[in-house]
């Protein structure tokens, strides 16, 4: 009997996932529930073969949350769900040893194939996503670039950034500038959000 833990913020989807899952005769849900914070203590305690995670959890994310998930109960495969297509997210999910990336939309039974396949230690990917992760573009920032937007995405003003990293304002105000000319973004806020959807955060 393969053990599945479930975690989804969505009550309806998450008991639907459930009920379709204890239809399968070798698949056991062990424990289901709402939020992120949940998972490593639940699996710890559990020890469940798959977790089937939402990738936008509160408290803590799937892909956060499968990459702790690795390292605390590393026999426990993760399969993240997702409705969101974006390349930058596959590509976080692969650096997080997710076993399985898939879209909710997929098939019923997409799911329950997946569970076996993953325990079996094969790896699963929406072909749609897969294909997206390959058309994507390179990341255009640069390291220092990266490191300043990653201060602004966590609230830094520009006199702030530049005290943490040795920079004079102005300087931190040119990286801003650059990065959001390359982003082609609007702003400042515009361009965190452009690089966390692109998984470049």
């Amino acid at each position: 009997m393969i053990r599945v833990l479930i975690v989804e913020d969505m009550h309806m989807l998450r008991k639907a996932l459930v009920a379709l899952l204890e239809l399968e005769p070798d698949i056991e849900v062990v424990a289901e529930f709402s939020s992120g914070t949940e998972i490593l203590p639940r699996a710890r305690e559990l020890r469940p073969d798959v977790a089937v995670l939402d990738i936008d959890l509160p408290g803590l994310d799937g892909l956060t949350a499968a990459a702790e998930l690795h390292t605390a109960v590393p026999e426990c495969r993760t399969i993240v769900l997702t409705s969101l297509g974006r390349p930058g997210n596959l590509r976080r999910a692969l650096a997080a040893h997710v076993a399985g990336f898939l879209l909710k939309d997929s098939p019923p039974d997409t799911l329950s194939g997946a569970i076996r396949a993953v325990t079996k230690g094969e790896r699963v990917i929406d072909p749609q996503l897969a294909l997206a992760a390959l058309d994507d573009k390179p990341q255009p920032l640069t390291p220092r670039e990266q490191e300043v937007l990653v201060l602004a995405s966590e609230g830094e003003g520009s006199a702030q950034i530049a005290a943490r990293l040795y920079l004079s304002v102005g300087t931190v105000r040119n990286y801003l500038t650059s990065v959001v000319t390359k982003l082609n973004a609007r702003n400042r806020v515009d361009a965190i959000r452009i690089a966390r959807e692109s998984g470049w955060l």
